[in-house]
This record gives C-alpha cells, sequence and structure tokens, in this order.
C-alpha cells in the first residue's frame, strides 16, 4: 500500500500549540462547511441530552470528544499521535484560549442523532472554550449508508464546519490495533487533513467565556 507523505505514523509528532506553517507537498483539506464559531439565537440542548465537561490547563492539544459510547475516539487518539480521548466530555481550559475539538461518531441512527446534540450544545454557545474543527463519521457497518441515514448525516454535518469520513474497517472490528498495514489510503488522507488544519489553522476567535 503507497502511504501519502508526512505519515502522522512514522513522524511521530505531537500536534504543534500554536499556529505553524503547513507540511510541504499536497495535502488534503476539507473545506469549511458549516459554522465556524457558535451562534447567537440557537437554544441549547436540555441539560440530561448535553455531553459532561471536564477542565484542562491548558488549550495546548487536539482532543477528540466521541459523542457517544463506541463511537471511536480513542481509535482517532491513537492514530494520530500527540492527540488526545476526551471520553465523551467535553475538555474545557481556562480562558481566553479555546481548545480545538473534533467530534466523533459512527454512521448509525444513534450515533448521528448524538452528533447533532453535540453540535447544537457547542452552536448554542453553551460550551465554553470549545473551537469545533468538525467531525469525524466513522462507518458503522461495510457498504454504502441507506438512503435515510446518508441524508441524516448530511444534515447533522450542516451544523459543524468539517466533515470527514472513515470507512469500514473489518480488522478494526475484530479488535485489531490500528497500523499502516490494516488502515487504507483514505484514513491516511483525514488524518493529513486534521493535522494540517490545527497545525495551520488555529481559532481565530475568542474563547466564549
Amino acid at each position: 500500500m503507497t502511504q501519502p507523505q508526512h505519515n502522522p505514523w512514522t513522524t511521530q509528532q505531537p500536534l504543534p500549540a500554536g499556529p505553524q506553517p503547513s507540511a510541504p507537498g499536497p495535502v488534503p483539506e476539507v473545506g469549511p462547511r458549516g459554522p465556524s464559531a457558535p451562534q447567537h439565537g440557537v437554544p441549547a440542548p436540555a441539560e440530561d441530552q448535553r455531553l459532561p465537561k471536564f477542565a484542562i490547563p491548558a488549550a495546548d492539544t487536539l482532543w477528540w470528544v466521541g459523542v457517544h459510547g463506541g463511537a471511536g475516539e480513542s481509535t482517532m487518539s491513537q492514530l494520530l499521535p500527540g492527540t488526545r480521548a476526551a471520553g465523551h466530555r467535553w475538555p474545557v481550559p481556562p480562558p481566553p484560549v479555546p481548545t480545538p475539538v473534533v467530534l466523533v461518531a459512527r454512521t448509525h441512527g444513534s450515533g448521528l442523532r448524538a452528533a447533532q446534540r453535540a453540535a447544537i450544545e457547542w452552536a448554542s454557545g453553551v460550551v465554553q472554550g470549545i473551537a469545533v474543527l468538525g467531525l469525524v463519521l466513522i462507518a458503522d457497518a461495510p457498504g454504502r449508508l441507506p438512503r435515510v441515514l446518508d441524508d441524516f448525516a448530511d444534515i447533522v454535518g450542516g451544523g459543524v464546519p468539517r466533515v470527514w469520513d472513515i470507512p469500514w474497517i473489518e480488522e478494526w472490528r475484530r479488535g485489531e490495533d490500528p497500523t499502516p498495514d490494516n488502515t487504507p489510503d483514505e484514513v491516511f488522507e483525514v488524518l493529513e487533513s486534521i493535522y494540517a488544519l490545527r497545525a495551520s489553522h488555529p481559532a481565530d476567535y475568542p474563547a466564549p467565556y
């Protein structure tokens, strides 16, 4: 399998804490799709529909926020060294710098609904100190999504800045750790895009404290 340049597994470098130039060479990046900051007038979900929060000392890394159990946040943190899984919670730093977050969900109905709730919670402004970069959707089964789920995924994706898709990977289902040998090129492209986005395009708006 041919791997793209700047493979995060071979570089083994943590994500930069501040603005850094992009690595040379072509890096696929998903353009903005939805809002890039919380929006006035978006009603927050009910308290029991929100994700928990926990304090972090500083906005010094990228966090994966799995919006439901089994979303795949731990797998994503394994795939990109220097990033962390948030344990299905919002990591909240002290002001004034927001911490970058990528939401993670499976593509089944309950996963998409959980992603929608998290996106609405963020958009409402009740989550302080969070810069959502986008949403990673990990396939919950082989093959194409049913039309109803595909349409719903488009709706959910319109509520976040970007969406990245991870295909079904049978080896991961069997419990194998992700490695370059069992990870498709599409996944490397997602990692490259997120790495470049975090390194080159940090949040340019203040945290809504």
